[in-house]
């Protein structure tokens, strides 16, 4: 697989990473099988993934330890990217930023992912109680200890909540002011926030702000959060615990009036061959967004993570991204 490199400290990582937080959280329970999810983090790896991604709340824990049974055997394979921040209480998240709870939430994570050293440590979010450049130099302690490789700042859902977008016209204007504060402390190594190609709007300046300071940049939800794989049918339904089934975007309707993105997707899959999906070019039209870019889609099957990874054999020509930018805008409400 092509490799990248993310922030100043040229970390090299696979073009194609993984989003591991769909095995242990957020999404539907029933699918959330232990076994399988280890056979697909070995699947990934063996196609060529190295970046795993995770974080301490997804669980909360267990995804971490599940990675950890991976790391234990293969990590020298593997790019560990984790994430603190973030409490998990009894139907509610909560920040902390407290340097004390940062280090100690460290020492955890390393102890579940049974590794010496954390590839990338990234603050889930800010603490509004905590100045965030307070919480960053705990995080910036931790790389000068050798707990901790380098350090990245997450803005999926920073807005207001899981799911929701931005509610202005300034979409990532706080988290860049964040960055530029963070960035005065210790470097900023990567960013991870969403960009798909029907959620885009990293790419007014949250993208060029990273581009501009050699950041890298992880692309969350590359997939839509698996519409743009044209494997979900409107209507169909999704279990009770699953976000997409309160999902305004997911909704029946919405899926219906949206399938014009997919069938673009589809379009531009069938000039390159009978065996690429529509899958493929969303996350190829995400690695054509920059060489800083690493798309991590969620995957909980051998089949998906190693249709994700081959994404990076793919290159868009100019017509290609022509026409996927000419596609609809993706309808309904993201609030």
């Amino acid at each position: 697989m092509e490799r990248r490199t993310i922030g100043a400290a040229a970390l090299g990582v696979g073009a194609v990473g993984l989003g591991c937080m769909p095995m242990n959280w957020a999404y539907s329970s029933s699918e959330q099988r232990g076994d399988r999810s280890l056979r697909t983090v070995h699947a990934a790896l063996d196609a060529g993934t190295t970046l795993l991604d995770t974080a301490d709340m997804y669980g909360p824990f267990t995804n971490e330890l599940l990675l950890g049974r991976v790391l234990k055997e293969r990590r020298v394979d593997a790019f560990v990217s984790t994430k603190c921040g973030l409490l998990v209480g009894d139907g509610h998240v909560v920040a902390n930023g407290r340097p004390g709870y940062v280090r100690r939430a460290c020492d955890a994570s390393l102890r579940r992912l049974q590794t010496d050293v954390i590839d990338l440590y990234q603050l889930h979010r800010a603490d509004p109680e905590v100045p965030v450049e307070e919480t960053w130099g705990a995080m910036a302690d931790l790389v000068r200890a050798g707990k901790v490789r380098a350090l990245g700042l997450c803005a999926v859902g920073a807005r207001t909540r899981f799911f929701r977008r931005p509610v202005t016209g300034g979409g990532f204007d706080g988290t860049i002011r964040q960055l530029e504060r963070i960035q005065q402390v210790f470097p900023v190594s990567a960013v991870e926030a969403e960009l798909s190609v029907w959620s885009p709007e990293a790419l007014d300046r949250l993208l060029p702000w990273c581009a501009a300071r050699g950041v890298g940049f992880l692309a969350a939800m590359p997939l839509g959060s698996g519409f743009l794989t044209g494997t979900l049918t409107p209507g169909g339904g999704f279990e009770e615990d699953d976000p997409r089934a309160r999902h305004p975007r997911f909704t029946a309707e919405m899926m219906a009036a949206n399938q014009p993105l997919v069938a673009g997707l589809r379009r531009v899959a069938a000039r390159h061959g009978a065996d690429v999906t529509p899958a493929q070019v969303a996350l190829a039209w995400v690695l054509a967004q920059g060489p800083h870019v690493v798309p991590i889609p969620g995957a909980k099957r051998e089949r998906w993570a190693v249709e994700n990874a081959r994404a990076a054999e793919l290159v868009l020509d100019a017509a290609d991204l022509t026409e996927i930018a000419a596609l609809p805008a993706a309808r309904g409400s993201w609030d």
